[in-house]
């Protein structure tokens, strides 16, 4: 979003509660709202209480919600002035952002490079390395064959997470306890990077046992200002998928969520963050923390947050 403007209409490029959440807020500062919907979302929730409603498409998302050209062409009919992109479907792509300011409307949500920066987890790191923030020991090369990755491994030592470079949300995953089954993981591992993200790189870091999953919302705006909202405790989870969060975690002492909260923000500064978003952090049993990733855009988890 840029520095200073008013906005009066805005599309939501989403369904479901998290669209039903951003017409209220729009209510709130007086703007009027534009939903999208596909053929077996007619009468959802959110279609009803838009202000308007526009039919996007056939029931499967890449007919509709995954379909940038019929957002615009929905936002331009309705002489939208922003769009709100939510959570899932096309909230953290790049190309989408850049096509919703090409189209000379606001996108609320982060700059494209700012979602490019952090959706490869390499680049995170190499970016978080700059900024001084805590990294988990790994490794990572573009192109590096499984030579190099097996010698990485030894020299961090196990157990190791083998990790898709361009994904997330548990592909592309696997944890490697014994260095003879380390060939066997890479090969797993890529193939599903490939096949889920259209990305098959891959790279290693190590595996914190008994780690705490925590994560720090932060809020920047486009003056430079950037704040953090405290954290959300995530350790409980299956798969590498949450099961419940909370807040404030009943495990992080005052001086670790202190520095915990100071490095979100160095994370987003190192970026030029703006708008809402999420620094993931491991946390030892010692109270050591490293950063894992960032969220760019609006967390499912954030209404916990506005809750205290």
């Amino acid at each position: 979003m840029s520095a200073k403007q008013t906005l009066h209409t805005c599309l939501i490029a989403n369904r479901g509660e998290i669209a039903v959440r951003i017409i209220r807020a729009c209510r709130e500062l007086g703007m009027r709202t534009v939903a999208v919907y596909s053929e077996a979302d007619a009468h959802a929730r959110h279609v009803e209480m838009a202000d308007a409603a526009h039919l996007i498409g056939a029931a499967p998302a890449w007919e509709s919600y995954l379909n940038i050209e019929r957002l615009l062409d929905a936002a331009r009919a309705a002489n939208c002035d922003c769009v709100h992109p939510g959570y899932g479907f096309l909230s953290e792509s790049e190309v989408f952002a850049q096509a919703v300011i090409d189209a000379g409307l606001t996108w609320v949500g982060p700059s494209p490079s700012a979602i490019r920066a952090m959706g490869v987890k390499t680049e995170a790191r190499a970016l978080m390395e700059q900024a001084d923030v805590p990294l988990v020991p790994g490794f990572h090369a573009d192109g590096a064959q499984d030579d190099a990755l097996i010698a990485a491994a030894e020299q961090i030592g196990l157990p190791v997470m083998v990790k898709a470079a361009g994904g997330g949300g548990g592909k592309g995953i696997r944890v490697v306890h014994e260095m003879a089954v380390l060939p066997e993981s890479l090969a797993a591992a890529r193939h599903e990077a490939d096949a889920a993200f259209g990305d098959g790189r891959i790279f290693l870091e190590k595996f914190i046992e008994r780690g705490r999953h925590i994560e720090i919302q932060v809020l920047a705006d486009a003056h430079g200002n950037v704040v953090h909202l405290f954290e959300r405790e995530c350790s409980a989870q299956r798969r590498h998928q949450k099961i419940i969060e909370e807040t404030p975690s009943p495990l992080l002492d005052e001086a670790t969520r202190a520095r915990m909260g100071a490095a979100a923000v160095a994370a987003a500064r190192a970026v030029g963050y703006v708008n809402a978003g999420t620094v993931e952090f491991i946390v030892t049993p010692s109270g050591e923390f490293y950063f894992l990733e960032m969220n760019t855009r609006l967390q499912v988890e954030h209404a916990i947050t506005e809750c205290v």
